[in-house]
């Protein structure tokens, strides 16, 4: 594929607002988990909960859209310049040459709960201030970007569980080199609601404690919220310090509604379609970002996809002991923290983690450690086996 110009990013989650506070937990590793207190769950479980969003409000004109998941978006949005970038953008190409590609897994789902509470006792409706269209319907999150930023190109959601916002650079690669958009506005949402916290509970998966990736005594994901846009331009890096997208590499193998293949065989899949689509070979990379959920079945079945693509040599870690599982906004969040360690010649240990699971074969980082990083790889696997891996790099 040809390699797109990184132009812009923002980011935010339980870690903080903006890409120096995520940087910065980073660096200090300071996780932004803490023990559940959201809503009415009576769960014992840790959670990444991006505070304030009950007191924040939408932008007058945009009010109908009010919803956490539209106002974690609009704080995104507010982060790092990210707004004047792409008027920036807009000016050289024109509104309507600007793509919006957005994803999400829960959308405003919390929303919808809200409303099952106030309906009314003798019909049982929801109650008339319910917008199901601008807050849960899954396309409400582009169509709140793509208005909140005066955008008039393309625009959709993907919904692929938690492989949703890695996928959506692959839609703007393929966008732009079909001469549909110039740009793109990629990126997505996901926030806490109780039908993820409930629901990965009664599968088993949630963990008392905070997440602990590859550990031996690894019990289950630790649930977060979170939102993080990039702005993606066609040609090449105006600087040899730029971040570009080299590569997108997806695959469904459909092995299981909930389990990845035991083997790893989609995963290694969309690792080795992603080297193919930016030209490299597995020793090329020098550190991989994890998917790494820290439950026993996606951490050994990723472990496995990795050593046999890698072997035990390129470093490799799972950031989610930071931010928890963001379901549909990992992919994103994951793809700016890969950006960031190239950024910073850092590269991410594994918060929590005590004891590695000594089954587990591949180059896997427990300790922080500095490094001169030219590209990096980041995956993202979702349920029912849909996966992406994502290739960032310095200019060529």
């Amino acid at each position: 594929m040809q390699a797109l110009q990184i132009s812009h990013l923002s980011i935010v989650n339980s870690l903080g607002a903006g890409l120096a506070a995520t940087a910065d937990a980073l660096r200090a590793r300071r996780s932004g988990l803490a023990p559940c207190t959201f809503e009415n769950v009576a769960l014992e479980t840790y959670a990444g909960e991006v505070a304030g969003l009950d007191d924040s409000r939408l932008r007058s004109d945009l009010a109908d859209f009010d919803c956490r998941n539209n106002r974690l978006a609009q704080l995104g949005l507010q982060q790092d310049g990210f707004v004047d970038a792409v008027a920036a953008a807009q000016k050289k190409y024109g509104a309507e040459r600007i793509g919006v590609f957005m994803g999400t897994s829960t959308s405003g789902l919390l929303q919808t709960e809200l409303a099952y509470r106030r309906r009314d006792p003798q019909s049982g409706a929801l109650p008339p201030d319910f917008h199901y269209a601008q807050t849960h319907n899954t396309y409400c999150l582009a169509d709140f970007v793509q208005r909140y930023l005066g955008l008039k190109g393309p625009a959709f959601v993907v919904s692929s569980a938690c492989s949703s916002t890695a996928k959506v650079f692959g839609n703007a690669a393929r966008m732009i080199a079909a001469g549909v958009c110039d740009a793109a506005v990629v990126g997505g949402v996901d926030t806490l609601c109780l039908t993820t916290l409930y629901g990965f509970h009664s599968l088993g998966l949630i963990s008392r404690t905070p997440c602990r990736p590859f550990d031996v005594a690894r019990d289950g994901i630790s649930l977060g919220e979170g939102a993080g846009f990039a702005l993606l331009e066609k040609g090449t890096a105006r600087t040899d310090e730029a971040v570009m997208l080299l590569g997108v590499g997806e695959s469904s193998d459909a092995h299981h509604m909930s389990t990845p293949h035991p083997q790893g065989l989609g995963a290694q899949l969309a690792m080795h379609r992603a080297l193919a689509s930016a030209g490299l070979e597995p020793q090329d990379i020098d550190y991989i970002n994890l998917h790494g959920t820290s439950t026993k079945t996606n951490d050994a079945s990723e472990d496995q996809a990795v050593f046999e693509l890698f072997g035990d040599k390129t470093p490799c870690s799972s950031t989610k002991g930071w931010t928890g599982h963001l379901l549909g906004a990992a992919g994103i969040t994951e793809a700016i923290i890969s950006i960031l360690a190239i950024k910073h010649g850092l590269i991410p240990g594994s918060l929590h983690t005590q004891m590695l699971d000594p089954e587990l074969r591949s180059n896997y980082q427990v300790d922080n450690r500095d490094a001169r990083l030219q590209r990096v790889m980041s995956n993202s696997f979702g349920f029912g086996g849909s996966n992406c891996s994502l290739i960032f790099g310095r200019p060529q």
